[in-house]
């Protein structure tokens, strides 16, 4: 019989894949503690709350399980790059950890479509850039990349990496709900969604600032 440790274990995982995937198909504000439960196997419909507290709590457990791997990738890409004056290489380690973790999936995947639910909600999208946005590899290349392009103003790098979030996040989402559907997909491979991810940001960081009106 498993110990009482391993069914936690166990119990918390069930709930994870569970919420993470009604989340992503639902949206966040649409599913309860109860249909997570009941998703999850489990008879007490309070699972939720004792073993993960609030929504928040929650969805920051789901972030948390799939950043460590990706912040571990990106570290590593980040290593091989240092000093390069070459946008692309920035961009690729702002762009492949996501790619590259959903494609290692190996099956039907959810993470990328809870992420775009989640941006949707104002009171839980800070606490998914908190999570995995603003992590020691993530700030590295961003700093990385702010120095290839100095003569940005402040606010229009900022303007600039908010509009390549989304774009990761909803590009990723959208691939993810094709193939999830069986449906076409604008690129035949994760990779191939990568190169084509890069191409996109590297245009939004090189393109001209014009003076508003």
């Amino acid at each position: 019989m498993p110990s009482k440790a391993e069914q936690a274990r166990e119990t918390r995982q069930a709930i994870l894949d569970a919420a993470e995937r009604l989340f992503a198909e639902h949206g966040v504000g649409e599913v309860s503690n109860r249909q997570i439960s009941e998703a999850a196997g489990q008879g007490n419909h309070f699972a939720v709350g004792y073993h993960f507290g609030t929504k928040a709590d929650l969805v920051r457990a789901i972030v948390r399980r799939h950043a460590s791997e990706m912040e571990q990738r990106r570290t590593e890409m980040l290593a091989e790059i240092v000093g390069s004056p070459d946008l692309r290489e920035w961009v690729s380690c702002l762009v492949r950890p996501a790619t590259d973790h959903l494609a290692a999936q190996g099956g039907p995947t959810w993470h990328a479509r809870f992420l775009a639910q989640v941006n949707t909600e104002p009171a839980l999208r800070q606490t998914v850039i908190e999570e995995a946005v603003a992590t020691p590899s993530m700030r590295a290349n961003l700093d990385g990349m702010f120095r290839l392009v100095p003569s940005l103003p402040e606010e229009v790098r900022k303007e600039r990496g908010d509009m390549s979030r989304l774009l990761i996040v909803h590009v990723l989402a959208e691939r993810e709900r094709a193939l999830h559907e069986g449906g076409a997909t604008a690129r035949p491979t994760w990779e191939a969604t990568a190169v084509g991810l890069i191409d996109a940001i590297v245009g939004i960081w090189l393109a001209p600032v014009s003076i508003a009106r």
